[in-house]
């Protein structure tokens, strides 16, 4: 039980494929006490039965493009928590038409979306939790992809997005660390989840990373759900700033 009595809250369970909720999962089996927020009616109906029936402590309604509704959260944990341990920040969006061509399809409206939603969102939510946060040895942790540091076919302005948001990682960490918080981002391999269906050429990618990581295989929710567990645990109590790859070795390859 390597999270027995840690207040965690999930920002971006969107249903029971979703890499937060293997995440929730297995933090509540850890023993976490969970908080799980949702943007909007359509994703809280999967999101409302699957947070039941983890008896999470709360389900609450969070457009991240809002720093009132994100403050809100905060506020309405504070009513029944007397602080927050873990924030696991699983948010990322691009307009699906950013995600086709090349880069230079890239719109000026498509870029600020995916940096508002992708990246900022995560500073917005520490902001708004470090008072929350302060002095209890808590634990920050977003989700990356390797397309931050390397050229995907359409990955495009979320290729952008995600090295901004993994060297937010790095600030954030500088910024926190006084606090007692640490900051750190997992770079998962191609998953089958509702964000990855988005992406132009996913399957292509996905069978060219699955030939040649090392380990010759998919990476799994569950695979990443296990990093978490250990980034997010006193196990890493030394460990901040970092990008972890969780993609099979597919990182190391070069030809």
């Amino acid at each position: 039980m390597l999270l027995r009595g840690k207040k965690v809250v999930i920002f971006g369970v969107a249903n029971d494929k979703s890499i937060a909720w293997a995440i929730a999962r297995l933090f509540h089996e850890q023993g976490a006490e969970l908080a799980i927020t949702y943007a909007g009616e359509a994703i809280e109906k999967r999101v409302r039965p699957l947070s039941e029936s983890i008896d999470v402590a709360a389900i609450l309604p969070c457009n991240v493009t809002s720093d009132e509704e994100i403050e809100s959260v905060f506020s309405e944990l504070a009513k029944i928590w007397d602080g927050v341990d873990i924030i696991v920040h699983a948010v990322a969006f691009a307009n699906k038409e950013e995600l086709k061509g090349t880069v230079l399809s890239t719109t000026r409206e498509g870029f600020a979306t995916a940096m508002d939603i992708s990246v900022y969102s995560f500073l917005a939510i520490m902001k708004a939790a470090q008072s929350m946060m302060q002095g209890r040895g808590g634990s920050a942790l977003t989700l990356s992809y390797y397309g931050a540091m390397k050229v995907f076919p359409s990955y495009n302005v979320m290729g952008i997005a995600k090295a901004a948001l993994e060297a937010s990682v790095r600030y954030l960490s500088e910024a926190l660390g006084p606090d007692g918080t640490r900051v750190n981002a997992i770079s998962a391999g191609p998953i089958r989840t509702l964000a990855a269906a988005g992406v132009n050429g996913f399957h292509a990618i996905l069978n060219h990373v699955e030939s040649k990581a090392p380990l010759r295989r998919s990476i799994t929710q569950e695979d990443v759900a296990g990093a978490a567990l250990y980034l997010s645990s006193d196990l890493a109590s030394g460990v901040s700033g970092e990008i972890h790859y969780v993609d099979g070795g597919y990182n190391i390859i070069g030809l």
